[in-house]
């Protein structure tokens, strides 16, 4: 059984909002409007993960949040604190938490670290603005293994594209 990883940034957020700290902001209207497009794109295309990891912020959480109305069923969510300002190595580690049940993982965070993360896994560099989602694919048959082998970028979906 293959495995299927989903690298998206957080959608756009708010400079403006008045947010104590950097971790608080929230999703400005762009950021509301964008993710539960990529939401509904992913189920169009059968990307659905069987679980959620995403970085603690309040960006990625209203992120996550927005893009659930795009999904016809519930899915399994997570936040992660190593995932704010995270990178592959983080996203690894999660990784070798995972029961081999969980076929496709969408992981939601920040960059520069997922931006890096997407280049270092398939060998591509590609620009991940807001709301991105990179569909990634490995032949291996478990996360472990899965995240020491090269992976085929599928696609990348932007908002400004759907």
């Amino acid at each position: 059984m293959s495995k299927r990883l989903i690298i998206m940034r957080h959608a756009k957020s708010s400079w403006k909002s008045g947010a104590a700290t950097d971790h608080q902001r929230p999703l400005n209207k762009r950021g509301r409007r964008d993710a539960p497009r990529i939401g509904a794109r992913l189920q169009e295309l059968g990307w659905i993960p069987d679980l959620v990891i995403a970085s603690d912020s309040q960006r990625t959480r209203e992120t996550w949040q927005r893009m659930q109305t795009g999904f016809l069923q519930t899915i399994e969510e997570r936040f992660d604190g190593d995932f704010y300002h995270g990178g592959l190595a983080d996203i690894a580690s999660a990784c070798a938490r995972l029961t081999e049940d969980i076929s496709t993982l969408l992981v939601l965070g920040h960059n520069p670290g997922w931006e890096d993360a997407t280049e270092e896994l398939s060998g591509q560099w590609v620009r991940m603005t807001t709301a991105n989602a990179a569909l990634l694919q490995s032949d291996a048959e478990d996360w472990t293994t899965a995240m020491d082998t090269d992976w085929l970028l599928v696609d990348l979906l932007r908002p400004k594209e759907l």
